[in-house]
């Protein structure tokens, strides 16, 4: 590990020359040699210097005596030669705090955030290759609760099953100034089981959303823990508290639709499992080609575009069956109604429309998640027009983290305990969007 700051262990060793001279010698005696105080080493004499610790170490953050910590405080430390260190926090009453190394290795995390206006005193201890250990300790009180806070809320709710294009999705409330993003950003930690390589990236100024790298492996684990209890946001706001997010990522279904055929591919585990025909949006108001991923789907609701400028977009229609794939109100959706057109010709305002009976059996099949690729029409995908992640390559989507990409090696070792979770984040409101037909 990096060292900030070098303790110089000096052993002092005594040098024993002292000569109290020569003792009881007998004149003309010859026969006995002269004997030195010391020599046999019981009185005095050359000591060996004691060897320093090899390893050193000391505590960076928070500050030795500090007040007004954040609640949020990870312990920081700079440690030499060592092969071994761990870390211990206790509270003023002398209670082990839990926690973990953060998965960058910058700092050891409690596993929650710490107590308002508390004590604590963490120690730090590095042990060499030659088994000498060295300890560093720190002192600090945390803040007082502050005022003006931050939440952090989730789209999803804990358990849910997801698409293999399904995106995390964060939102703060209120707006993140870009300085303090890279700060908010390292404290969404996401684990998934199997290891899957992923980003985070700042779709708005309080959106943030992570997507890995290619679509998800069908039955991954994701684990999201959102560690900003007291953490500092700017402006004088701190995140109110921690919270975390459990899903699972269900089948592999993807859904291909190409404006030249009037044709949907449905695939599963990469095989073509139902061709569907379709109709898209008309020539004067084109679907979306690009890829989007299903963001909402409703058994039975109601189209309603009377505030639309152009009187001839205007119309109040029931639909059967309507999966959201923008915010501007691209849906697929039954359509009985342009059925002789489907695979033949576009009519629509802009949707996918299908039979009743298709439209209800991709509505039992897919997710919130899955991915829809709408190809060969003239109107390109708006970015930010729906959960549109997946539209960037991935050397376009990285540049939207506040932190720069590194690609990830495995997970850090922890020196400690590992962390545990807290309570799941609140859902976040719905995001309105006028529909098409």
């Amino acid at each position: 590990m990096s060292m900030t700051r070098r303790r110089a262990l000096t052993a002092l060793g005594l040098a024993g020359a002292g000569v109290a001279g020569v003792a009881g010698l007998a004149a003309c005696s010859g026969d006995k040699s002269p004997v030195w105080n010391g020599a046999n080493g019981d009185d005095g004499g050359d000591k060996p210097a004691e060897t320093p610790p090899k390893a050193t170490v000391s505590i960076t953050g928070p500050a030795a005596d500090a007040k007004d910590v954040p609640a949020s405080a990870e312990i920081v430390f700079a440690a030499t030669e060592a092969v071994d260190t761990t870390v211990s926090l206790k509270d003023a009453a002398g209670a082990e705090v839990k926690g973990a190394m953060h998965p960058d290795g910058k700092g050891w995390l409690p596993e929650k955030s710490l107590a308002f206006g508390t004590a604590y005193t963490a120690t730090v201890t590095s042990t060499g290759d030659d088994g000498k250990a060295v300890t560093a300790t720190s002192t600090f009180t945390t803040m007082a609760k502050p005022t003006k806070l931050v939440g952090i809320s989730s789209f999803l709710a804990d358990n849910a099953v997801v698409g293999v294009g399904m995106v995390l999705i964060f939102r703060t409330s209120r707006d993140i100034a870009k300085a303090d993003r890279a700060a908010v950003q390292r404290r969404l930690m996401v684990a998934t089981e199997p290891f899957q390589e992923g980003i985070w990236t700042w779709y708005t100024a309080r959106e943030l959303h992570w997507r890995p790298k290619e679509f998800w492996q069908p039955g991954t684990k994701i684990d999201v823990s959102v560690r900003a209890g007291g953490l500092p946001m700017g402006g004088g706001y701190y995140g109110r508290r921690d919270s975390t997010l459990v899903c699972k990522v269900g089948s592999d279904l993807r859904l291909v639709v190409d404006d030249k055929t009037h044709k949907m591919s449905v695939y599963k585990d990469g095989k073509v499992i139902k061709t569907i025909p379709v109709s898209l949006g008309r020539p004067t108001m084109p679907s979306s080609s690009g890829t989007m991923i299903i963001m909402e789907k409703k058994r039975n609701t109601v189209f309603d575009t009377m505030d639309a400028p152009n009187p001839a977009n205007r119309y109040r229609t029931p639909v059967e069956y309507a999966q959201r794939m923008t915010w501007g109100g691209e849906f697929i959706h039954a359509a009985p109604w342009s059925t002789q057109h489907q695979g033949r010709r576009n009519v629509s305002h802009g949707c996918v429309n299908v039979s009743m009976a298709n439209a209800a059996w991709l509505f039992t099949n897919t997710l919130i998640g899955t991915p829809i690729t709408t190809k060969a029409t003239p109107r390109r995908l708006e970015y930010g027009n729906g959960w549109t992640d997946w539209d960037k390559t991935w050397e376009q989507y990285v540049k939207g983290s506040a932190i720069p990409y590194v690609a990830p090696a495995e997970p850090t070792p922890d020196p400690s305990a590992s962390p545990s979770t807290g309570p799941s984040g609140t859902p976040s409101p719905s995001v309105s969007g006028t529909p098409s037909a």
